[in-house]
């Protein structure tokens, strides 16, 4: 035959199927996942994460299943985490742009409005802590209206935080892994910068993790999001570009990145071939000599002394 026919693996199963087993909508469960809440292994085959069945029966043995692991994944928007917390929309906006409130996802809606969404678990957490009761009633405190005012906006930087964090926690020990997860939230043109040999950077795209799709590549809002994902300020940027250089130096010297072989150099069996040589002959003469008449050759003997006594002139 010639090819064989895997045999399917009855220890762990896909994230699709795992995800129905749990009773998880896909962007659930990858929540889940990103939070630690649901462990998994790599597919040996390329074929993205798969979870253990034993880790399904974990989870199923778990008290209040499903219903207790929807509750812990379960987001809001801003309406919704604005009632969760007790305050208006609009203070919970001024919360979530100074940065005190951790955006876990985004999309675009339909109009390219970016939609961010928070967990509902660290929403209701925040508004029973004391100290921050006077972040929620009352007018708001002096910091978060100059920030405001100067167009102050956490909520990109902070998506990107604490998404470092999730790739971080599914690349492990791997200093590839780690350092293409710092990659992919950097503009190429500083990858480029940090990393300079192409087969290193062509390996970090075979590594690269894959960051939550918005729309069809090259769209408007492909774009848009991809914006967002790509740390823009300056020491943000300039953290990013350190932690890579550090990790590259690590992966360097654990397993140096996959190279082309040398191609063998040309050389003949047959040794060096002798310059072409003329086959033997009489010489030419020069140029200069061939214009130049042979001079006479003096006749002797009687048949000589005929032949000058002939060419005397008659008297």
């Amino acid at each position: 035959m010639s090819g064989t026919i895997a045999k399917p693996d009855r220890l762990t199963c896909a994230a699709s199927w795992a995800a129905r087993q749990l009773d998880l909508k896909r962007g659930e469960f990858d929540l889940a996942v990103n939070l630690g809440l649901i462990r998994t292994v790599p597919d040996e085959g390329g074929g993205g994460r798969r979870v253990a069945r034993a880790e399904l029966d974990r989870l199923r043995a778990e008290d209040g299943f499903p219903d207790a692991l929807r509750e812990r994944v379960a987001t809001a928007g801003t309406n919704e985490g604005a009632e969760l917390m007790d305050v208006t929309p609009t203070r919970f906006t001024s919360l979530a742009r100074f940065g005190l409130l951790v955006p876990v996802r985004f999309y675009l809606n339909r109009y390219r409005t970016v939609v961010w969404l928070y967990l509902a678990e660290e929403l209701r957490q925040f508004a029973s802590e004391a100290s921050n009761a006077r972040l929620l009633t009352g007018r708001a405190p002096a910091e978060v209206r100059e920030g405001l005012k100067a167009g102050l906006d956490r909520r990109p930087r902070n998506w990107r935080g604490r998404h470092i964090g999730f790739l971080l926690r599914q690349a492990g020990d791997d200093p590839w892994a780690h350092a293409a997860a710092v990659a992919c939230l950097l503009d190429p043109a500083d990858v480029a910068e940090v990393v300079e040999d192409p087969y290193e950077r062509a390996h970090l795209d075979r590594c690269r993790p894959r960051l939550p799709a918005h729309g069809a590549p090259g769209s408007p809002a492909a774009d848009r999001a991809q914006e967002l994902m790509t740390a823009s300020e300056p020491d943000e940027v300039a953290w990013f570009r350190a932690d890579l250089a550090h990790t590259m130096e690590t992966a360097r010297r654990q397993r140096p990145a996959p190279r082309p072989a040398p191609e063998p150099a040309l050389t003949s069996a047959q040794g060096p071939v002798p310059a072409p040589t003329s086959a033997p002959g009489p010489v030419a003469a020069p140029e200069e000599d061939r214009s130049v008449p042979p001079a006479p050759t003096p006749s002797h003997g009687v048949l000589g002394w005929l032949r000058r006594r002939g060419r005397r002139p008659v008297g």
